[in-house]
């Protein structure tokens, strides 16, 4: 493995168009390359913040042999050799070039237990490296006794024509970019057909301890695979541990929740059917959407890190920018003040001469006052008799206003005695609640069968109460509204819940209350009271409410509107 510095990076980022598209790749991921001090050759450690990785990916340049492999070329073999992590690794793969898909067959031994390069690794995957930089997941080498000389085979397929193949260890077979712990890559054979190209390929590799802090991170525990449950189990389990450690409970919730739920129901079937299709079946479905989960958590992460910069340089900015023109206000306020000193001086000036001309007229002013007392006196003569007058027709006025302030007190003293009695009245049938546009009796799930507008037998006695009491109060009207849950189309529920508001309208015509006086409407699923992912919730929504009204009742006793009264 080869480590380049700062500046040859970026100088071989210009030249090298693979390499510019690694970084755009990378971008779109939103994580950020970084490229490792060539001096140092050792891993750089992993800083933690509150108990989460901060994540950092650095571009490694590796030199590797990538083939063409003719289209329709038919079949060839390469060799694996280990790299300086797995000396002692070896392996081999047939690549068979068919029309619009590349077969690959491989067979790697002498791999060293997955754990051996970090806590959190429990498998090897096999990658295959465009020219470009890059990587494709060819699947997982299934674990079988690692360490020990045995053998793991794949049977997979490839997209690209061109490409080397390298195998790392990985948490989980569902990752979609390698590790750095590469513990094998292809060789080409004398006997391998097809166009040998080999390219200073840049490919970037996630640095050991990426994933977990070398296992120091807050929340992680090792996985240890047995012989117990089948090995996708714990892939997914460590999946959805490493997906947390990342911060997907946070900034992917729906992603991180769909991994927990697919991980808890491979458990669940492992607790009825131990190994059976449906446990790894829902394992692997756990990897695949904790592997996403994960890569938005980092991508939201660096978002939010950024946003955050950029508001921070804002707020100096800011700061430098408010410091400045409060500034330039104090000095405006100076030179303001300096002026405003000249201009008072010249004002005093010039007051003193005009003291002297108000001097000599208010000598002419004081007679004027005089004759003016004078007449003042007869208009206040003249005013007080007005004024008298003026009196008593305010005290008459005064009298007939109390008058009429009594009787509208006492007109609402008996709407709201009214309108309580109403409401207790209705409460002993169905429950009430008082709101600004009436009184709303509410039926709920009591009145119909389901999917039916047949009037129940025990809901034709309540509403039998209710218009016994409606006829009782001349002056009141009823508005009948329909509603249903979320289930079934919108036209569906929006016919049924109208044809119920008609049944109840039409029964309480029947029991004698006039046709102008109350109104039916359906409104659908629209306004529900309650939550439709439940069967509890359901209910609720499935109801008839009365809304009863009138000039009689006057404002209701709350003065407040309940939720679900406005439409």
């Amino acid at each position: 493995m080869q480590t380049v510095s700062a500046g040859e990076a970026v100088a071989s980022y210009k030249n090298n168009m693979a390499c510019r598209i690694v970084l755009t790749l990378f971008t779109a991921l939103g994580l950020s390359a970084q490229v490792p001090n060539p001096t140092s050759q050792t891993q750089a450690p992993e800083q933690v913040t509150g108990g989460t990785p901060v994540f950092r990916v650095e571009v490694v340049a590796r030199t590797t042999q990538a083939v063409n492999y003719l289209h329709r070329g038919g079949s060839t073999d390469i060799d694996f050799r280990g790299t300086p992590l797995d000396p002692e690794g070896k392996g081999h793969a047939r690549v068979e070039s068919e029309r619009g898909v590349i077969h690959v067959s491989a067979e790697v031994k002498n791999l060293p237990p997955p754990s051996s390069y970090g806590p959190e690794y429990l498998t090897y995957v096999l990658w295959a490296i465009s020219p470009d930089g890059r990587p494709v997941n060819l699947g997982e080498l299934t674990l079988s006794d690692w360490g020990n000389g045995s053998s793991s085979k794949i049977d997979a397929t490839s997209d690209i024509q061109t490409f080397g193949m390298i195998v790392t260890a990985e948490p989980y077979y569902a990752v979609t970019q390698p590790s750095d712990a590469v513990v094998l890559e292809n060789i080409v054979r004398p006997d391998t057909r097809g166009v040998i190209e080999s390219i200073n390929a840049r490919y970037e590799l996630l640095p050991r301890g990426m994933y977990s802090a070398q296992g120091h991170a807050a929340g992680f525990t090792p996985i240890r695979p047995g012989k117990k449950d089948p090995f996708e189990l714990y892939e997914a389990e460590n999946a959805v541990q490493l997906a947390r450690v990342a911060g997907a409970d946070k900034y992917a919730p729906d992603s991180f929740a769909k991994a927990e739920d697919a991980l808890n129901q491979s458990l669940k079937y492992q607790a009825q059917k131990p190994g059976q299709k449906p446990v790894v079946t829902m394992a692997r479905e756990a990897c695949v959407r904790a592997e996403d989960s994960r890569v938005i958590a980092l991508r939201a992460e660096r978002i939010e890190a950024e946003n955050n910069e950029r508001q921070a340089a804002q707020d100096r900015e800011n700061a430098a920018n408010a410091k400045a023109a409060e500034e330039a206000h104090q000095r405006a306020i100076a030179e303001a003040a300096r002026e405003q000193a000249e201009i008072d001086r010249a004002s005093a000036d010039k007051a003193k001469a005009e003291a002297l001309d108000a001097a000599r007229l208010a000598d002419q002013e004081r007679a004027a006052a005089e004759q003016a007392k004078a007449e003042a006196e007869q208009a206040r003569a003249a005013a007080v008799a007005q004024q008298q007058q003026l009196a008593a027709l305010v005290e008459k006025e005064k009298a007939l206003a109390a008058d009429a302030e009594a009787r509208r007190l006492k007109a609402e003293q008996d709407q709201a005695q009214l309108r309580a009695q109403l409401l207790q009245q209705f409460n002993d049938i169905l429950q009430t609640r008082d709101t600004a546009r009436g009184l709303i009796v509410n039926m709920q799930d009591v009145l119909f069968d389901v999917n039916k507008y047949t009037l129940k037998p025990e809901a034709r006695e309540k509403l039998a109460k209710v218009s016994g009491i409606i006829l009782s109060h001349p002056g009141l009207k009823m508005g009948v509204e329909g509603y249903t849950d979320s289930t079934g189309s919108d036209d569906y529920n929006m016919k049924l819940s109208q044809y119920r508001a008609d049944a109840v309208r039409d029964y309480f015509i029947s029991q004698g209350i006039a046709p102008t006086n109350i109104t039916a409407q359906g409104f659908g699923k629209e306004n529900p009271v309650a939550d439709n992912s439940t069967a509890a919730g359901r209910k609720q929504n499935r109801r008839v409410e009365l809304v009863v009204s009138g000039d009689i009742l006057g404002a209701p006793l709350t003065g407040k509107t309940g939720s679900g009264d406005q439409h």
